[in-house]
């Protein structure tokens, strides 16, 4: 009786020490993300900032903060946002799923695999503002591009006179918005070529094997296994890069000096989230932050309920 006893505390007193392993984790959390979150969510509510030497509040002032917050250029810097995100995101997707498709077909015997997927995720590990730097310096108007094209344009007036540039693409919204959704798409495709890589090739081959016993084309394959099969690892990488879209902020601000020009068209949410916290207004700041923080929520939730519904239905039939 007095063996078992013994052996039943040593039980419980070896189980303490997973509590202490993972005790690390949840303080680090409690700290740095759950108290933040709170603390954002409650400075929300008040009227918090400085006006020069002079402190004003934190007085309560409820929504208002929200309806100031909508009324001003929020919506704006969200379209921006979106805008910026599409046009980077698409040819990231379209271009990693082909390079996917590519690595992980065994009928190619493509050589060298492994020097090339090396090379596509090497822009993901550089830093956003040495590459926001030199695309600037590359795009300016007396840049590289500029340069070229007024050989290509055989423009005499671009290097008789120091003034002039072919195009001004600082000065233009496509120009911005198009320089920034670049830099995002050159360098997320290669992390978003491995992920696929990774769901691609925990796909059963024994499941190609059976479609080209039948007789199915290569896009058929891809039509009718590979893509459904794929669809909870594009999902991952949709909401993943949703969230990371509606976060930008680096490129814009380099790109811009932070001014979103020309006229605010380059904007994003997290420039006028900066603004805020950089005139020591909190009270905004965490309006921003909350709302920026539903949308994200909701924009997720709905696309997990989509696929949940379409679960059900296939169930259903």
């Amino acid at each position: 009786m007095a063996k078992s006893t013994s052996t039943k505390r040593k039980s419980v007193s070896y189980a303490k020490w997973g509590y202490i392993f993972i005790a690390p984790f949840f303080i680090a959390y409690f700290i740095f993300s759950l108290f933040p979150l709170i603390s954002t969510f409650y400075n929300s509510f008040f009227e918090n900032y400085r006006d020069g030497l002079t402190q004003v509040g934190p007085n309560f002032v409820g929504l208002d903060n929200y309806k100031a917050v909508l009324n001003s250029d929020f919506l704006k810097t969200l379209m921006n946002t979106l805008i910026i995100w599409f046009m980077g995101f698409i040819p990231q997707i379209l271009l990693a799923l082909l390079f996917a498709l590519w690595f992980t077909d065994l009928r190619l015997r493509l050589k060298g695999t492994g020097f090339f997927k090396t090379v596509i995720y090497m822009p993901n590990i550089i830093m956003a503002s040495s590459i926001a730097v030199l695309f600037f310096a590359l795009f300016s108007d007396r840049g590289p591009i500029n340069t070229i094209l007024a050989h290509i344009t055989n423009n005499k007036e671009y290097f008789e006179m120091q003034s002039t540039s072919i195009f001004r693409f600082f000065s233009s919204t496509g120009g911005v918005r198009g320089i920034a959704a670049f830099i995002n798409f050159l360098m997320w495709y290669g992390n978003t070529t491995i992920i696929l890589m990774a769901g691609i090739m925990g796909i059963d081959t024994s499941l190609y094997e059976a479609s080209q016993i039948d007789g199915a084309k290569g896009t058929q394959t891809f039509r009718y296994v590979t893509l459904p099969l794929l669809k909870p690892i594009l999902l991952y990488v949709l909401i993943t890069a949703m969230i990371g879209g509606l976060q930008m902020f680096d490129i814009p601000q380099l790109l811009t000096a932070g001014s979103g020009a020309p006229n605010n068209t380059s904007k994003t949410v997290i420039m006028l989230l900066n603004e805020h916290l950089f005139s020591k207004n909190y009270g905004k700041g965490g309006a921003v932050s909350v709302i920026l923080f539903f949308i994200a929520a909701i924009l997720s939730f709905l696309v997990f309920l989509s696929l949940r519904d379409r679960k059900k239905s296939k169930g259903g039939d």
